[in-house]
């Protein structure tokens, strides 16, 4: 799971998981940060996502994997 922190300054990835500030939690595959990225976020972080926070978490959100299908069998 990875922590995303609401701070004075705008919405960011917190890698230590200690910032001070509201947080929420997203896991490591691209579509459930796409999934967040469309409203789910801002509203747990309670706060509307600014353009320039909208681009730190999308360039965060394009070195995540993708989701590989479950092997058949």
């Amino acid at each position: 799971m990875i922590r995303i922190v609401r701070k004075a300054d705008g919405v960011f990835v917190d890698s230590t998981g200690k910032v001070a500030g509201r947080g929420a939690y997203l896991h490591d595959k691209y579509s459930c940060w796409s999934r967040g990225m469309k409203g789910a976020l801002a509203n747990a972080l309670k706060t509307e996502l600014s353009d320039d926070d909208r681009v730190r978490l999308e360039e965060f959100m394009k070195s995540l994997p993708a989701e590989q299908a479950e092997p058949s069998g």
